[in-house]
């Protein structure tokens, strides 16, 4: 776990904003090909729900994905986002013993 790659991931609001969605998918994606509860979000639906490009959503995913706040699954022709919360309470955790 990179602490320094995770703050920069944090501090872009957007990129904030699509990890509060992926905590609750159902809440804020539907999808006619999948689940997005237990498939993962498709990165079109991102997009979509963000109002950003193709190549600045990418851009972003790789970042939360390289900081291990995100996982990436590719099916087909569609890549799945989810949630990484091992490695959000692993941060936090630490965040906890070294800061407070």
């Amino acid at each position: 776990m990179n602490v320094i790659t995770i703050f920069k991931a944090l501090s872009n609001e957007t990129r904030l904003n699509i990890l509060k969605w992926l905590k609750e998918p159902g809440k804020h994606f539907v999808s006619t090909h999948c689940d997005v509860e237990k498939d993962g979000v498709c990165v079109g639906l991102i997009e979509k729900k963000a109002g950003l490009s193709q190549s600045t959503i990418s851009q972003y995913l790789s970042l939360l994905q390289q900081a291990g706040l995100i996982t990436m699954e590719r099916s087909g022709q569609w890549t799945y986002c989810k949630l990484n919360e091992k490695t959000i309470k692993e941060w936090i955790a630490m965040l906890r013993h070294e800061l407070i």
